[in-house]
Order: structure tokens, then C-alpha cells, then sequence
């Protein structure tokens, strides 16, 4: 979700103006996934590498991420949405550790959207704790070498029990995925926008999705044996 501060800025605003005029699309997109039937929707808040930032900035993100739980997760409970929060919590202060833990626990038994937020996640260090977790079984005799494998090492990750995602999407016109869900993106469509994070909109959605349809997704093989197994776009 790119493009915050660059939006703030062409109005004249402070940086934290365009994060909270960011809480605006958060909201839409996961309405049109609950409108649209998508199982699972996982968004980037604050990556490990965002801690360097200005501190006023993280500060003010910080509450932001306070007050938007506080205010939404009813609204979120109520439309079945399951809340789950991804990423290293230690540097996070008390307040909001509480209110990740409550919204987790308020919402722990819906099923219609699996929300997850990644907040303080880098994609290199899941996948460091993934590896560390299974050399530690190793270590113990609890699981041997030779049995370790890809299931194994995705169990270990913090994605775990959700799909790998179908589509990426990025909006601020770079075209990277800056440390996110490294593993589990390995045959997800890519979709970059110019549009700036504030200004997504449910149309800004849709194009994203007509995009995904369009693509036809071969996971390894061939377009002529995906014709002839009829895989699925």
C-alpha cells in the first residue's frame, strides 16, 4: 500500500495526512474482497525495514494502527471477517500488542475474509525463522534431515495455513516487492499501479482482478499443456 507520503505532500499535508487518508482504501478493498468471495486478503502495513523511518512518523503510524482497530474491528466481526496479524511484535508498545491480540481473539472463529496484517514483517526474516525452526527440530531428533521438504518449511512460516496468494498488488508506481511474503509469492501474478495508495478506489480494484483473469497461469509448464488440462486462468 505505496504512496502515502507522496500524497500528502502534493496537497501540502504532513505524511501522516496520507496515512490516515489511507485507512480509506484499506476499508474498500476489504469490502469488494467480502462483495467478490476472496477467501484471503493480506496487507503490508509496516515492514521491519519501516522502524527506520523518521520516529514522529512511526510514532503517529503507531496510533493510527491503535485507532483503526479500535474503530473497525466491530464492523469487521460483523461481516465475518477473521483478523490476524504477521510479523516480529517485540518492538511493538503494549497498547497496540492489546489490540492485535483482542481483534485476533474477537474475530478467531469467522470465515468469510482471513485478513492479514503484516506489521514489522520482512519476507528474509520469516524465511530465516522459518529454516531456524526446522534446524532446531533436527537438532532435538524430533525430525529427520532427510524428511525435511516444502510443506515442512512453509508450515514454519508466517503465512501458515493460508494459501499462497493468487495476486500481488502494489500501487505508488514501483514496481518491487520490497521484502514481502518472499516464499510464498513464487507464481503469484504481479499487478503495479501508478495510482497512489489513497487514491485506490473499488474501480482501481477491479482492474486489478480483470488483469488476474486475463492472465493465464502455467505454474511451470507449458501454455500448450495448460490448454490440454485445461488449467485455470
Amino acid at each position: 500500500m505505496d504512496g502515502n507520503g507522496r500524497w500528502a505532500s502534493a496537497r501540502g499535508g504532513l505524511r501522516v495526512d496520507g496515512h490516515r487518508a489511507g485507512v480509506t482504501p484499506v476499508r474498500i478493498v476489504i469490502e469488494e474482497c467480502v462483495r467478490h468471495e476472496i477467501g484471503a486478503l493480506t496487507l503490508f502495513a509496516f515492514s521491519s525495514e519501516n522502524w527506520g523511518r523518521p520516529r514522529d512518523e512511526v510514532m503517529s503510524l503507531m496510533a493510527l494502527f491503535v485507532e483503526s482497530l479500535e474503530a473497525e474491528i466491530e464492523e469487521l466481526h460483523r461481516r465475518g471477517v477473521r483478523v490476524r496479524f504477521i510479523g516480529e511484535r517485540g518492538e511493538l508498545d503494549a497498547r497496540l500488542r492489546a489490540s492485535m491480540e483482542s481483534s485476533e481473539h474477537i474475530t478467531a472463529t469467522n470465515s468469510r475474509l482471513s485478513l492479514q496484517i503484516a506489521l514489522s514483517y520482512g519476507g528474509r526474516a520469516d524465511i530465516v525463522g522459518a529454516a531456524r525452526r526446522l534446524a532446531e527440530q533436527v537438532e532435538r531428533r524430533q525430525l529427520p534431515a532427510a524428511a525435511v521438504d516444502e510443506p515442512s518449511f512453509a508450515a514454519g512460516l508466517a503465512l501458515h495455513g493460508i494459501a499462497d496468494p493468487d495476486l500481488f498488488i502494489r500501487t505508488g508506481g514501483e514496481q518491487r516487492i520490497s521484502n514481502f511474503l518472499l516464499w510464498n509469492l513464487a507464481y503469484t501474478e504481479l499487478y503495479f499501479t501508478e495510482l497512489l495508495w489513497p487514491d485506490f478506489d473499488a474501480a482501481a480494484f477491479e482492474a486489478a482482478l480483470q488483469h488476474y483473469a486475463a492472465r493465464q497461469r502455467r505454474f511451470g509448464l507449458s501454455a500448450e499443456q495448460v490448454r490440454i488440462d485445461g488449467g485455470a486462468v
